[in-house]
């Protein structure tokens, strides 16, 4: 058996996460249908990480095994020839049989994108915002994750991780085509953590919450007290790194 690692994208509109669900479709119950049905064997995928209901991915990675692929670039048109229109293999490549999707990923990049300016042909993709938002106020809120490593207080609540810590390497906003960005990577995340993070951000944004108040929320290590999790059509991973 060889292993292979996909290279895709998807539009998490239509989907309950990346990770197969008891009675919800997900990318990954879709792709490894596909993959099964070309190859003609039972295929298991195991992917880069797991987003949740409705968001999307950019750049995502994942791992399956099977016997020899003879052409791969035939493999990856004939894929995207029957896979739904919101999901795309850019590459398929053969790889050390030890290689892992998720555990050897050293760390992935979190968008988060919000308009201002009320537009239609943005509402699939973006958050609108109304009102004045203090932006260096946020990115002074933001540069205090870098303090801490247990984000209890932005996790969903009864998860079954065996912790919450994670280390984040950068985050902070800033403005692209007219958008605000909020830019996260980190070397994990938990279930729910950027949108409950983006929420809370923008309560500072807003001047509803102090930067010690911020802190504070982080220290109290309880979801309750962390600001609104914000919809997950905006948000998107980036870029993931080996």
């Amino acid at each position: 058996m060889n292993r292979y690692f996909l290279h895709l994208a998807y539009n998490g509109k239509a989907y309950h996460g990346w990770q197969i669900q008891p009675g919800d479709i997900s990318v990954q119950e879709v792709l490894e249908k596909c993959i099964s049905l070309k190859l003609k064997q039972d295929i298991s995928i195991t992917g880069c990480g797991r987003t949740d209901t409705g968001v999307n991915a950019r750049n995502f990675y994942a791992h399956f095994e099977s016997e020899p692929i003879a052409d791969l670039q035939k493999f990856v048109n004939q894929l995207n020839m029957f896979l739904p229109d919101d999901i795309v293999v850019y590459r398929c490549w053969q790889v050390d049989p030890y290689l892992h999707a998720r555990f050897d990923a050293k760390s992935r990049t979190y968008h988060y994108y919000v308009t201002r300016t009320k537009n239609p042909f943005h509402t699939d993709d973006t958050l609108y915002i109304y009102g004045p938002l203090d932006v260096e106020k946020m990115n002074e809120a933001a540069r205090i994750l870098f303090e801490y490593q247990d984000f209890t207080s932005f996790s969903k609540l009864h998860t079954q991780v065996k912790t919450n810590n994670c280390k984040i390497m950068e985050a902070y906003w800033f403005e692209q085509n007219g958008l605000l960005v909020f830019h996260i990577k980190a070397d994990r995340f938990l279930r729910n953590m950027v949108r409950a993070i983006v929420g809370t951000l923008l309560e500072v944004g807003k001047g509803k919450l102090t930067l010690e108040g911020f802190r504070r929320i982080i220290e109290q290590k309880d979801r309750c007290s962390a600001g609104t999790s914000m919809p997950a059509h905006a948000l998107f991973l980036e870029e993931v790194a080996y």
